[in-house]
């Protein structure tokens, strides 16, 4: 039997599972019915079966998914677990959100070429022509920048502040890179570029007046996080504008709906970055301390951060996780199909 033969011949039963979870959600697990309970048992036990046969006979990603995560909301149901807010948060950032991020790694690195390439680009060429970096920045406004401006920007409020202000911006930012992913591709890669361009010219601005060491001292302990987390918030904005144009061998809706959830993961996820750069940004940028310990600081909490996404992440991806909420580990899905062998009872009242 081919898969579309065999999706039409189970998908009614499918989708009546999927409607009693979603109504004992609604209502209680409590208020249901005896026979709205035992359809709910009998559904889950033949859907484990069935993904089991799925894994097997096809492979099909997006079936897989589809049936993972179905098996996990009746799950939840028939168990009746109260999340533990803890353990949720832990299962967060253990698992979905580096798992979201490394499955977008090719975003990622499309969102780092957007930034840095526009970056590098004008910082070389204005820094190297003095006639069009002169049109670009008065050159009173240069020297007022690289005197005093860009220096005491860090220091123009209480640190507490300031590192409070610049999170805010930053989660702003990281949400509007995101959000402009429904402007097809042009959206995310607008937001990158135009923030790579700013830094292409305060880079020129400061090396033009040998400020070089400064402006890098500046930027580089709270900026290597910073800029990294703005990068991977566009590629989640690139993850929803691909599913537009390109949404493969899913329905357009679904594809949009299923990379919207991913990317809110990670943009959910990117505020801890954004929290971890503010307090850098405010309390360490304008410290009195020496500038390689400063720039020390911004390179090791970005190699905390990168280590972090790679190691939980490929961990996660071998479990079968692709950063979405409340999916089912591959763990999950042998454990569920040996809790409902013939012979196991499930307690569901």
């Amino acid at each position: 039997m081919d898969i579309d033969r065999y999706i039409q011949i189970h998908d009614p039963g499918w989708k009546q599972l999927a409607e009693l979870a979603a109504r004992s959600t609604r209502r209680g697990a409590s208020r249901l019915g005896d026979r709205e309970i035992e359809e709910l048992i009998a559904g889950y036990q033949r859907t484990s079966a069935q993904l089991s046969h799925v894994r097997t006979a096809y492979g099909d990603p997006d079936l897989i998914l589809r049936l993972s995560r179905l098996l996990g909301e009746a799950r939840m149901v028939i168990y009746r677990r109260r999340t533990n807010p803890i353990r949720a948060v832990g299962r967060f950032f253990n698992e979905a959100f580096p798992a979201a991020v490394w499955v977008s790694r090719r975003y990622v690195a499309v969102a780092f070429a957007c930034l840095m390439v526009p970056a590098v680009a004008m910082g070389f060429w204005l820094a190297n022509d003095t006639a069009v970096l002169d049109a670009s920045v008065e050159p009173q406004l240069q020297q007022s920048i690289a005197e005093s401006e860009f220096r005491d920007y860090y220091s123009s409020d209480a640190a507490q502040n300031f590192a409070g202000t610049v999170t805010v911006n930053n989660i702003m930012v990281s949400f509007l890179a995101f959000a402009m992913g429904l402007v097809a591709v042009v959206g995310p890669v607008f937001v990158l570029a135009y923030n790579g361009l700013n830094i292409g010219v305060m880079a020129a601005v400061m090396h033009h007046a040998g400020e070089g060491p400064q402006f890098w001292g500046l930027i580089a302990p709270h900026g290597l996080l910073e800029l990294s987390a703005i990068v991977i918030a566009g590629a989640a904005g690139l993850r929803i504008s691909w599913a537009i144009v390109a949404p493969g061998d899913r329905r357009r809706s679904k594809a949009l709906a299923e990379e919207g959830l991913r990317s809110v993961v990670i943009v959910l996820g990117l505020t801890v970055c954004f929290a971890m750069a503010g307090f850098i940004e405010g309390f360490v940028t304008p410290s009195g301390m020496p500038t390689a310990l400063r720039v020390g600081v911004g390179v090791a909490v970005l190699v905390a951060f990168v280590t972090y996404v790679v190691v939980l992440g490929q961990r996660a991806e071998r479990a079968g996780l692709t950063g979405l909420l409340n999916e089912l580990t591959r763990d999950d899905i042998e454990r569920a199909e040996a809790e409902t062998a013939p012979g196991v009872v499930l307690n569901a009242r």
